[in-house]
């Protein structure tokens, strides 16, 4: 728990890397990045037509250090990324690293357990400034709160276009900020063996345009951190969901990518059951993304959904997906929670096993003290807010439905629009006892490593040996060349230990 001075969430990526750059701007000592993933292509503010020399993420940190003599920036990117986009990410993440002249430090984070992922999206700026959030600085990330069908903005670095993403993040100054730095220089030293100082003199960064919706409020900080190489297991971020439905009285607001683990859906069902328990609604993407999430993320849903419907007795219980005006589906990549009036909940972690105890994880909470009526206030209007963006109506209509109705899910099923706009209903498909017996498994979706590596490794090498000369030589090859440039970018410290 630390004191923000200032928190913000910001929905949606057009303003958080507008918000990012105007903070970044003002950095005088360290950008620090953590995230699954970096693409030094993606134009930040692709709308604004006045900013275009600066606007591209890797063009606009060589302009930083050209203009701040003593700034250094500190990228660290999960290392399984580099597999799916070693040609069009760490070949410009290598020379932006040799253009300023060794003050980016790029860095791949391999402390994990096989197929585990570092899920953290943080951004910490002099200490002074810090987003902590869903949203990756990466390709199909940018949209507007409009998501509006023919957006010309929502394109990636090859002109191709993507879809409409709905999504968030928070901001945080103070002290709140400066834990978040104490947290990324640990992942640093995790990964690296090398400590880095933190910054000493604060100066206030606050983005300028961006409304605080709270001052002085204490912050949770909550992780996911998988046991490995000594480090022990973290699971805050379950024992957070956990307490958070536990101590529902009226509602329950969830976003999420996913809706896959067995503990949160067993959780929620088991309020369901009670007579007086609250009403929980969901809002989920209409699919999950590609064929191999479909198989997993996508079936365990079914799986989950189906064990929450049989629990919802009362009909407290729905479930929908966005759509824009055209009634194209809004992909859901958010991670939010909002409980009552009392507990708002925004980072990284999903509704899936793996957020529990597998990946590693970072949310924010604000929690309101029963006198605390600003806080209340604060945290039920974000809420309401979130709604009047997927309903595509004002936050006084949402506010007042539900005063009228008394109840979040009748208030939220008289405002839907059956054209244009507005929130659907997800279609429950019925799983086969095949699908639900993988499911329990839990193969693609662990929540706990339970030391896969070395089976894992005795598999490949009986593949390998398997593997005609020719294919076996080639992939060798290919296997010896990645594993030079990685280890050609790590430190000189991690080089030795490895």
């Amino acid at each position: 728990m630390e004191r923000a001075d200032r928190f913000a969430l910001i929905v949606d990526a057009a303003d958080y890397f507008s918000y990012a750059k105007d903070a970044m701007l003002k950095a005088r000592r360290s950008i620090l990045l953590i995230g699954w993933d970096f693409d030094l292509r993606i134009d930040l503010t692709p709308a604004d037509d006045a900013d275009k020399e600066d606007s591209q993420l890797g063009q606009f940190m060589k302009k930083l250090i050209r203009q701040r003599p003593d700034l250094e920036i500190f990228i660290l990117k999960w290392d399984m990324a580099v597999v799916y986009t070693l040609s069009r990410q760490v070949l410009p993440l290598m020379a932006l690293d040799i253009m300023t002249r060794g003050r980016t430090h790029l860095r791949f984070d391999s402390t994990h357990p096989w197929t585990s992922a570092h899920h953290q999206k943080i951004v910490v700026i002099d200490d002074a400034l810090a987003f902590c959030g869903g949203i990756d600085m990466t390709t199909d990330r940018w949209d507007t709160r409009g998501h509006l069908p023919k957006d010309t903005c929502r394109r990636r670095p090859d002109s191709s276009r993507y879809g409409p993403w709905h999504d968030a993040t928070a901001a945080v100054d103070g002290p709140a900020a400066r834990a978040l730095g104490d947290l990324a220089r640990q992942r640093w030293r995790f990964a690296t063996g090398e400590r880095l100082p933190a910054v000493e003199r604060v100066e206030p960064l606050w983005p300028e345009g961006l409304r605080p919706q709270l001052r002085n409020v204490e912050v949770g900080i909550a992780r996911t951190m998988p046991a490995y190489g000594g480090r022990p297991e973290i699971r805050e971020v379950e024992s957070l969901y956990l307490e958070a439905i536990r101590s529902a009285t009226r509602s329950i607001y969830l976003e999420s990518q996913y809706f896959a683990s067995a503990l949160i859906c067993d959780a929620l069902a088991d309020r369901l059951e009670e007579a007086n328990g609250p009403e929980i609604v969901v809002v989920n993407p209409r699919s999950t993304e590609g064929w191999l999430e479909q198989e997993t993320m996508g079936v365990a849903r079914d799986v989950c959904l189906e064990r929450v419907l049989r629990a919802d007795r009362h009909g407290r219980f729905r479930i929908f997906y966005p759509v824009n005006e055209a009634g194209q589906p809004i992909y859901v990549h958010a991670k939010i929670l909002i409980v009552d009036d009392r507990l708002m909940r925004v980072g990284s972690s999903n509704i899936n096993n793996r957020s529990m105890g597998f990946d590693s994880e970072c949310d924010l909470a604000i929690e309101a003290a029963e006198p605390d009526r600003a806080t209340r206030d604060a945290i039920q209007r974000m809420r309401n807010d979130l709604l009047a963006e997927h309903l595509d109506v004002g936050i006084e209509d949402v506010r007042g439905a539900i005063t009228i109705s008394g109840s979040l899910v009748n208030a939220v099923e008289a405002l839907v629009k059956s054209h244009g706009r507005s929130l659907r209903p997800l279609p429950v498909r019925s799983v086969n006892p095949v699908e639900e017996a993988v499911v329990g498994l839990r193969i693609a979706d662990p929540e706990r490593p339970d030391q896969p590596e070395s089976r894992l490794e005795h598999a490949v090498k009986r593949a390998a040996l398997a593997l005609p000369p020719k294919a076996l030589l080639a992939a060798t090859v290919g296997f010896a060349s990645g594993f030079y440039m990685a280890r050609n970018l790590r430190s000189p410290r991690q080089k030795r230990s490895r």
